[in-house]
């Protein structure tokens, strides 16, 4: 079988280092080794109020930031999720054999719930199951994902697999996990025990993709470290994590492991760390700001690249659909 990947960001606000060492990096090599679907997935924006026109703003923002880190709508399928109808579909499909256990379980809605009790809507609750379709819809076989994303995959291939056992046939393919890299969990800069975050309220803990050099620069400067120069082994790293966040940004920049990074800089303060970590971060991120700002000047060309992508993503989806409609007893057109 190919190997076909499937994955996608929400459009919410700028993207940022954590987003390209954590997805985007890895997304561009896979362009060469699978057959890939990246969407902006607007639908899951949902979950929370949007403004119709900032919403439609940032999906343009987010593709072309995609497109300015690497992808390549020529290798990739790059749409917005909502273009595609068949998720929404296959959505309710699956919810129809969905648990109310299984979601239960779910701990993001939990935690994203208890922080704002007026915004516990069934969407959220059962965003699992929109993105169990996500996936299922493309018979995606490897889909990359965070730490905190592993237990919406297990509902996924849960899903996949009560629907073959419901129907006696093996239809769905049950998606693997792709956790790649280095930096899957990069931190804050100003506080290495929270994950660095687009909803963060200050700027300066994070490097956002459209930022230039003289900003990247002044972020990793004031990055919050500690007093003790850098540490030979994992072990000690480990116990500062605002140290380890910054050697596991300097790794998944360089290619290399978190263990070079040290054998290469153990005993170094971090002044001369940061010079040399910002000296990379710019000439790796700068060139993306800059695309990025260009793409957006022709949002026109963002439009045509996103109705294309959306034109293919559909044309496998509706194959999949039918025949899910066929094998329920659904009536199709």
């Amino acid at each position: 079988m190919t190997k076909r990947i499937l994955s996608g960001m929400q459009p919410t606000g700028n993207l940022h280092l954590g987003n390209y060492l954590g997805a985007l990096k890895n997304w561009v090599k896979m362009q060469d080794e699978a057959e890939c679907y990246y969407c902006v997935v607007d639908l899951h924006a949902m979950t929370i109020p949007q403004d119709p026109e900032k919403l439609r703003l940032s999906v343009r923002e987010t593709a072309a930031a995609y497109i300015a880190s690497g992808i390549d709508v020529n290798k990739s399928t790059l749409f917005p999720q909502s273009a595609v109808s068949a998720h929404t579909e296959l959505n309710w499909i699956l919810a129809t054999m969905t648990p109310l256990g299984w979601l239960n379980r779910m701990t993001q809605f939990k935690e994203k719930s208890a922080k704002n009790r007026d915004h516990e809507l069934l969407g959220l609750y059962a965003y699992p199951v929109l993105m169990a379709a996500d996936i299922l819809v493309y018979q995606a076989t490897h889909v990359p994902v965070g730490e905190d994303q592993k237990q919406h995959l297990e509902l996924a291939r849960d899903l996949a697999g009560a629907f073959n056992r419901a129907y006696n046939r093996e239809y769905f393919t049950l998606p693997e996990p792709m956790i790649i890299g280095e930096a899957t969990r990069v931190m804050s800069l100003r506080d290495g025990t929270k994950k660095m975050s687009k909803s963060d309220e200050s700027d300066y803990s994070r490097i956002n993709l459209t930022d230039d050099a003289d900003t990247i620069a002044l972020k990793f400067r004031k990055a919050k470290t500690d007093a003790e120069p850098l540490p030979e082994t994992l072990a000690e790293l480990e116990k500062r994590p605002e140290a380890d966040n910054l050697v596991t940004i300097y790794a998944a920049l360089s290619d290399k492991t978190r263990q070079d990074i040290l054998s290469a800089h153990a005993g170094a303060q971090f002044s001369g760390f940061k010079k040399d970590l910002t000296e990379l971060a710019v000439a790796k991120l700068a060139p993306i700001a800059d695309t990025l700002r260009r793409l957006m000047g022709d949002v026109a060309e963002i439009d045509r690249m996103l109705a294309k992508g959306a034109e293919k993503a559909n044309a496998v989806t509706q194959k999949h659909l039918r025949e899910v409609k066929d094998i329920v007893g659904l009536w199709r057109a």
